[in-house]
């Protein structure tokens, strides 16, 4: 069958799998820094900081949706490795239709409670109205965005991951051609300011979505819905519960990241309007350290739970070791141009004057490797989430980011000021690593498979 992932080398196959899904990875995240430049030069760094504290609460919103999105992508490659095609579109459908309804009451939420949340964040007055502009457009087009992003998680479950590559291309080109049009007004065009920048990448993410959707059903593809089969978008039976089950811990450490990422966001608003404009230029350059983990611990998971439902479990172990042995080799490679280029890449988006450029250069050296260290975690959880087991996974998450990194804030603040922020990343991942690597090696997640 057309993606089929149990077969073949298995390098081979991950990395085949592996790096479409790793080019739409590099191009979103490439896209979001292009839009960070304009605004950044068109705008100046209150701008700037304003979307560094909105994109971490969209990555809050987003964390639901993806972990039901996980779950469903899941299910949908066991079934697929079984060969039950129709047991994978009666899933694809459950996961569809519980995210849109998901989606549309975070929308609704979100508007209304947009200007709270970034008080919570103690996010700068200076940039607050921007960042309040930027959100509420988000929250506004999260369906559809949201719908993009099931979709795609979808077909990657049946080892689909070019359409969605080819959906992320035209989206990132539209949206880098819309910026500047939207943010500074031309021709008939009103001037948006950075409301503009989110408004370009909800237009964008619009035109991909139709684009995938298109070619799912010109091309009659695994997932695509017909006749009675759309009954499936009504959420319900085995499904649902599966999703909600699986789901929920999945999301939940979505939102411990994001919710222990906005903590940091205040942190380090507390330090001042230069070290936040640092803060979210090395965000972006982390960004792009982190796409080889994501991109690879997808494919790891898409390859295991295939595997599950063929019903050959001795191929988990492999999938699993030369996963991890390609992303750390990747994961390297990435942290060594960072390090070593740091200063040119950060004035990309502060300028080669900023005052908080060197604050940029010094986070990048204390903070870079940690995202090398915990990389390894997202193979290893890559692997358990196939299996189902999701709930320890979640708990030591949770371990590494709060009593580790914001405990060891909390310990090391009042000795060594400011620099507690940044070190709080390597000893919060070490932890992280460690404690991931013991609950691995005990074997006791393959129990939650349940065939």
């Amino acid at each position: 069958m057309r993606g089929d992932l149990t077969k073949g080398p298995i390098l081979k196959t991950l990395l085949f799998f592996s790096i479409p899904m790793l080019l739409s990875n590099v191009l979103q995240t490439l896209n979001g820094s292009v839009n960070a430049i304009w605004v950044g030069r068109l705008l100046g760094e209150s701008a700037l900081a304003a979307t560094a504290n909105a994109n971490i609460v969209m990555f809050l919103v987003f964390a639901a949706v993806f972990g039901f999105g996980m779950a469903t992508t899941v299910r949908v490659g066991q079934h697929f490795g079984a060969r039950d095609i129709v047991a994978a579109r009666r899933t694809f459908g459950t996961g569809v239709g519980f995210c849109i309804l998901i989606s549309i009451a975070t929308g609704v939420i979100g508007w209304f409670g947009a200007g709270a949340l970034l008080d919570k964040l103690g996010t700068p007055a200076a940039s607050r109205a921007d960042a309040l502009a930027y959100l509420q457009v988000i929250f506004v087009t999260i369906p559809l965005a949201s719908v993009n992003m099931i979709v795609s998680m979808g077909m990657r479950g049946v080892g689909d991951s070019k359409t969605p590559l080819y959906a992320m291309i035209l989206a990132v080109v539209l949206d880098i051609v819309f910026n500047p049009l939207l943010i500074i007004g031309v021709g008939p065009l009103p001037t948006l300011g950075v409301a503009g920048s989110a408004i370009a990448t909800a237009i964008a993410n619009t035109a991909g979505m139709v684009l995938q959707i298109w070619v799912i059903y010109r091309k009659d593809l695994p997932l695509r819905l017909r006749g009675p089969e759309l009954g499936y978008l009504t959420p319900r039976g085995e499904d649902l519960r599966y999703v909600l089950a699986k789901g929920l811990p999945m999301g939940a450490q979505m939102l411990i990241v994001s919710s222990a990422g906005l903590i940091m966001v205040s942190l380090v608003n507390r330090e001042g309007l230069d070290a936040a404009a640092a803060y979210g230029a090395s965000l972006q350059l982390w960004n792009y350290l982190q796409m080889p983990a994501f991109a690879i611990g997808s494919a790891v998971s898409a390859m295991v739970a295939q595997s599950l439902g063929a019903g050959d479990h001795g191929r988990v172990s492999k999938v699993t070791l030369t996963g991890m042995g390609t992303n750390l080799v990747m994961s390297t490679a990435v942290a060594a141009l960072i390090v070593g280029f740091d200063r040119p890449l950060l004035a990309l988006f502060l300028g080669g004057q900023s005052p908080a450029l060197p604050i940029a250069e010094h986070i990048q050296v204390v903070c870079t490797a940690s995202f090398v260290i915990v990389s390894i975690t997202m193979i290893l959880t890559g692997t358990m989430r196939a299996y189902g087991a999701v709930v320890a996974p979640l708990v030591l998450l949770f371990l590494g980011l709060y009593p580790g990194r914001l405990g060891f804030y909390a310990l090391a603040r009042p000795f060594i000021g400011s620099e507690a922020v940044w070190w709080a990343y390597p000893v919060g991942s070490s932890l992280t690593v460690i404690l991931t690597l013991a609950y691995y090696s005990t074997g006791r997640w393959r129990r939650a498979f349940k065939g």
